[in-house]
This record gives structure tokens, sequence and C-alpha cells, in this order.
């Protein structure tokens, strides 16, 4: 029998199958899912679910489904779709959901990204706990209840969802751009072709050149994960040989996006962030707008500048979220390039911050390189991971090596140097590892500053 505690853990659902995650167990959190929401307040007649691309995904849905309606709650299926279309169907239908995905984990894993109606997420402390325990329970017992009558519909959204985003950003009026996209053999192959391109909708002033759109669960060209920067070597090159204007890397679920410049320079999350925020508040003015402690600071200086209300949060989605929901913020992002937005259900898509970033640099004669310089303030060492064997004892000495810096525990520690230098040090929930990110003014004083804490930590 599966222990549910390896694979259902802080945010989702993750494992490999069929070993740790298979239609039986995906049938059980099927029921679990919907006798949580029950016992929280909420009287589902429906429920919506989506899977991607990776092979095992229908039947697994499907097994969720069984165990859904064997709970007494019909299903509406829409197949293919990325975590943000799944997002976009909870959001219209008003209905919870299951998304189907292990995002940019290899192929022989997969899981579920749970939220309740509008998109709102079940984490840890909002019922994925205690999907746990009720499913670990229905798993044990050996006279769980059969099947009852199938209630699963089959629909479409995906043209609603492109409609939805062509809504929310008008790409009509830009000059043309010629924009490389590397799906990576995940879902954007899905949806970029519906939302930038025109196979359901007008046609927009972009050429888009497609990599790797062909939807594929082992990944045969590269990993899904944008993050990792050997993953954006085929778009880097694809971008200056075919001068193109800007690139574009989709996570394997597509709710991430990275954007190269013209020279096939990567332009950094933060940027993305501050630059999404100046629009958000030339729309919304004298909104809040939530960061997570890892971006740049230039981000909180940006968005003070545009009148803004900058606010703090820890790494993760579940975190950002509730402070958005708090705070009614307009916009949040994170340095691992998930970016939320409040006319999204408060939820993250990476499509949605590519439209805002075509729209923006689309609407001025510069290069991209140049326009984004206005938000690459100062130099970032990008997240560094060490496997560590006692990560409080390791961060124990790094804060005795900087006595006189300023430290925080908002989420690890954040150490103010006082020269605009600061760097956070934070252990994995799920491995032996701390995560370093430094920034400061210049290069040579980052390159330092991550030298000596990184000779500590691994010392």
């Amino acid at each position: 029998m599966s222990d549910l505690s390896q694979i259902i853990k802080a945010y989702d659902v993750r494992g490999t199958v069929p070993d740790q995650f298979n239609e039986t167990v995906a049938r059980a959190i099927g029921t679990a899912f919907v006798e949580m929401l029950r016992e929280s307040g909420d009287e589902p007649d429906q429920i919506v679910i989506g899977h991607d691309m990776r092979e095992s995904g229908p039947a697994l849905a499907a097994a969720f489904a069984r165990g859904a309606n064997s709970a007494g709650v019909a299903v509406i299926n829409i197949g293919l779709a990325s975590t943000d279309q799944l997002y976009y169907a909870s959001g219209a239908l008003s209905l919870p959901g299951a998304m189907f995905t292990a995002s940019h984990n290899p192929a022989q894993y997969n899981g579920i990204k749970l939220c309740r109606s509008g998109a709102r997420p079940v984490g840890q402390d909002s019922g994925l706990a205690i999907v746990r325990q009720r499913a670990q329970q229905l798993l044990s017992d050996l006279n769980a209840e059969a099947d009852g009558p199938s209630r699963v519909e089959q629909r479409n959204l995906l043209a609603d969802y492109a409609a939805h985003l062509r809504s929310l950003v008008d790409l009509s009026g830009i000059r043309p751009l010629k924009v490389i996209v590397d799906a990576g053999n995940g879902m954007g192959g899905y949806t970029v072709p519906a939302v930038l391109g025109d196979q359901v909708l007008p046609a927009l002033p972009l050429t888009i050149e497609p990599l790797f759109f062909e939807l594929d669960g082992s990944f045969p060209n590269h990993e899904a994960n944008p993050l990792d920067p050997k993953n954006l070597v085929d778009l880097q090159k694809a971008v200056r040989e075919q001068g193109a204007d800007i690139g574009l890397a989709f996570d394997g679920d597509a709710d991430r996006c990275f954007v190269v410049d013209e020279k096939g320079d990567p332009v950094s999350p933060s940027a993305i962030t501050a630059l999404v925020a100046a629009r958000e508040l030339a729309k919304f003015p004298g909104s809040t707008i939530i960061h997570n402690l890892i971006t740049s600071a230039a981000v909180p200086e940006i968005i003070t500048e545009n009148g803004g209300k900058p606010v703090r949060s820890r790494v993760g989605h579940s975190f950002i979220k509730a402070e958005m929901a708090a705070t009614n913020a307009v916009f949040g992002g994170e340095h691992s390039a998930h970016y939320y937005f409040r006319d999204f259900w408060f939820a993250d898509t990476g499509m949605l911050a590519a439209m805002h970033v075509l729209a923006a640099f689309g609407g001025q004669d510069l290069p991209l390189s140049e326009f984004a310089a206005e938000y690459e303030r100062y130099a970032a060492s990008g997240e560094i991971n060490s496997t560590v064997a006692d990560a409080a004892a390791k961060i124990a000495e790094v804060r005795a090596a900087f006595p006189d810096a300023r430290v925080d525990d908002l989420d690890g520690m954040t150490f103010q140097l006082g020269d605009g230098a600061w760097f956070n040090l934070r252990a994995s929930n799920t491995e032996p590892l701390l995560r370093l990110n430094v920034e400061a003014p210049d290069a040579d004083r980052m390159a330092k500053l991550r030298d000596a804490v990184l000779a500590i930590v691994r010392g």
C-alpha cells in the first residue's frame, strides 16, 4: 500500500508512476478531495479536472473522476490543459479543480494540483493534509466503496481560455515581433497556438517560431524546466541564429514563463515582475503588489516609484496567493517565474505574464535588452543549491560570520549588509539542501559575497 506522506507534500501531490502514484491512489484522492470540501463547508455538485501531456495523465484523471463520482459529485473533464487553463476553468465555472501534472519533473512522475472554486489553492494547511489522511484511510479499507455510475462530461475550454487572456491584454496594436517559443514538449505547445497564434482567434502581429511544440511527456529534447540554464540553450541559440526579437520558454505544465532577449540573454524573473507591476499600477493606481523575498531589491523600488504598495512574502504559491487575497493585491511575482494576477482569480499564469511583456516591449522601438535594462538594477547570483547534512547548523555558522548584518527570518535567513548587498539562505522543505540567493550593486561584490557564503556552507 502506498505511503501517501511520500507523495502528498506542502503544495501538491507528486510521485513516480506506478510505484508511488497509480490509479488506485488517484481514485482514493478523488473521493478524499470531495469529502474534504464537504467537511470544510463547500457543497460541490461538480468538479473540473484536466491533465497535461504525460502518458499516465488520462488514466489517472479518469480514476480520480471515479473516486469523485463515488462520493456523489459529477466531473467536467477538460482533457489536455495547462495548469493555468485548469485555473481558468475553476474560476470561470466556479468549481473546485484538479490538475494532473508533475510540472517540470522527469517523465516517470505525475501528480495533482488541487484547488477550491475560483482557483483558490489547496495546500497543507488549507485541506491537503485532510485529503492525505482520508485517502490513506480509504487505501487501507478493504471494504472501500465500489465505483458507482459514471458522471463525467467532456468539455473543451481552450478557446474560452484563450479569449479570456486576450481580453486582459490587447496585443493588436503592437509592432510586428518575431517570437521564438520553446515549449519543451510541454503544454505550451498546446496553448501558445491558441493564445498567441491564429488557431482559434484572429492573428496578432506576432510571428511565432515553435521549438519542441510536439506534446511528449518523455521530454526527448530537454527537461521542461527553464529555471535550469542548460534547458534554455536551444532557445538562446535559435533566437540568435534567427534574429528574433524575443524568446519565451515555458515549463512542462506551462504555468511559468521565462524570457530571453534578442542576444539570447535571460531577462530575470525579477525584471519581469517589476515590468508587469508597473503596467498593472498604471491600470490600477495605488494598488498593492506582492513579491517574494528572493526577488531583486529593484522590485519594491520600482513598485514604490510607480505609486504602488510593495508587500514582501515568503516563497511559495500558497503564501503569495494568501497574501494577495488578504490585501486585494493586483499582482504578485516570484523569482521562480510564477506570476499571479487578481484578474485571473489570484492564480498564476505564465501566459498572461508573457502577454504583458509582449505588449510593453512591442509598444517601444527598442531591442529587448535595452528595454529590460531599466528593470535590471543589480547583480544577482540566481539560486544556488548545496547539499548539507545539518541545514540549521550551517545557517548558524553563516550567522556567526556576519555579526554586523541586519537579519530577518521571514523565510530562512535574509542578511542585509548595509552597502546594498544582501543574501538569503533557506532550507529546502523536501531535500537536504540549502538554497542561496545573493544580490549586490555590482557583479564583483556579488561574486565575492556569494563565494564567501558558499565557502562556509560547503566547507
